[in-house]
C-alpha cells in the first residue's frame, strides 16, 4: 500500500493532473470513479489506483479484479486514504482512478467509415467545460468526429475529461496544426463548412447538411478569427431573442450538431434506410 504522498507514483499523479505537457510526453490521461472506468476500452487502460476505503469494500474489489482477470497487463496500486485525496483531481474522490493511454486518430480513414461525414471543428475553445459538452452532444448527435485547433483546451484536461461522460472514448478527434488547410481538404472532398458566426448570412437551419458538412465554432468570448470565417464556405447564425448577445459555445455547438442529425435522419427515413 502508498502510504505517503510524497511516494514517487502519487507526485507523478498528481503532477499529470495538473500539466498538460507530461500527459502529452507519457501518451496518458486520468479517468476517475468506475462509471468513466467501466466506459474505457480495457485495452486502453495501463494501471488502476484505489483507496483502502475503496478496496474495502469486497464488490468494488470485485470489479477491478474481474478487468485484471480480463486483461492481465493491468496492474493495480492501492494507496492509503489522504494518499489517494492528494493524487485525485476531484472534491470528493470515488476512491478508483486509472491511466488511460491517449487514442490517436487520423482524419482521412476517420471519413472513410462516414457514411454522411459530419464534422464539428474548434476554434481556440478554452473552457474545458464546454470541450466535454461538446464531445457528449457530438456522440449523440450522431457526429464522426471532432476537429481541434492547436489553441484549444487539451482535452486530457481531468475537468473535460468528466464532463464527457465517457464520449472521449468513443467519439473521435485530432488536434490539427492549421484550420484553415483542414478547412480546404474537406472542401476539396466535397464537405461544406458552415461558420457560427453573429452576422451569418443565413439561419443555421436554412442550409442542406444532409449530405455531409462541417460545423466551425469559435472562443467563447471572441468567437472565430476572420481567417477561420473567410476559409468558410457559409456563415451561419443561430436566432436569439430577449437581450442575449450570443449562447454558450458549449450550447451554440449542439444546436448546430443536432439540426444537422435532424436532417440526416429525415433524409434516412426518406430514402427507406
Amino acid at each position: 500500500m502508498i502510504t505517503s504522498t510524497s511516494n514517487k507514483q502519487v507526485r507523478r499523479i498528481a503532477a499529470l493532473q495538473k500539466k498538460a505537457r507530461l500527459r502529452r510526453a507519457e501518451g496518458v490521461f486520468l479517468a476517475e470513479g468506475i462509471k468513466m472506468i467501466s466506459q474505457a476500452n480495457p485495452d486502453w487502460i495501463r494501471r488502476i489506483y484505489v483507496s483502502e476505503n475503496f478496496w474495502s469494500c469486497s464488490e468494488n474489489r470485485l470489479f477491478v479484479e474481474q478487468l485484471q482477470k480480463n486483461h492481465l497487463d493491468i496492474s493495480v496500486e492501492v494507496a492509503a486514504d489522504h494518499v489517494f485525496e492528494a493524487m485525485s483531481d476531484t472534491v470528493t474522490p470515488q476512491g478508483i482512478m486509472c491511466e488511460v493511454s491517449c487514442p490517436h486518430y487520423e482524419l482521412s480513414p476517420l471519413l472513410e467509415k462516414a457514411e454522411i461525414p459530419r464534422l464539428i471543428i474548434l476554434e481556440n475553445i478554452q473552457d474545458p467545460g464546454n470541450l466535454g459538452t461538446i464531445m457528449r452532444a457530438g456522440e449523440a448527435a450522431g457526429m464522426d468526429g471532432v476537429i481541434l485547433s492547436q489553441t484549444c483546451v487539451d482535452i486530457y484536461n481531468p475537468k473535460t475529461v468528466r464532463s464527457t461522460m465517457g464520449s472521449i472514448y468513443r467519439l473521435p478527434f485530432l488536434y490539427v496544426d492549421s484550420l484553415s488547410q483542414t478547412i480546404a481538404w474537406l472542401q476539396k472532398r466535397q464537405i461544406p463548412v458552415y461558420a457560427a458566426a453573429p452576422a451569418g448570412v443565413c439561419m443555421y437551419d436554412e442550409p442542406d447538411y444532409s449530405a455531409g458538412c462541417a460545423f466551425l465554432v469559435g472562443n467563447e468570448a471572441n468567437g472565430l478569427t476572420e481567417e477561420a470565417i473567410r476559409a468558410a464556405n457559409v456563415t451561419i447564425s443561430i436566432p436569439m431573442e430577449g437581450e442575449i448577445e450570443s449562447l454558450n459555445a458549449g450550447v451554440a455547438a449542439s444546436v448546430l450538431m443536432y439540426e444537422s442529425y435532424r436532417q440526416v435522419r429525415a433524409y434516412r427515413a426518406k430514402c427507406g434506410g
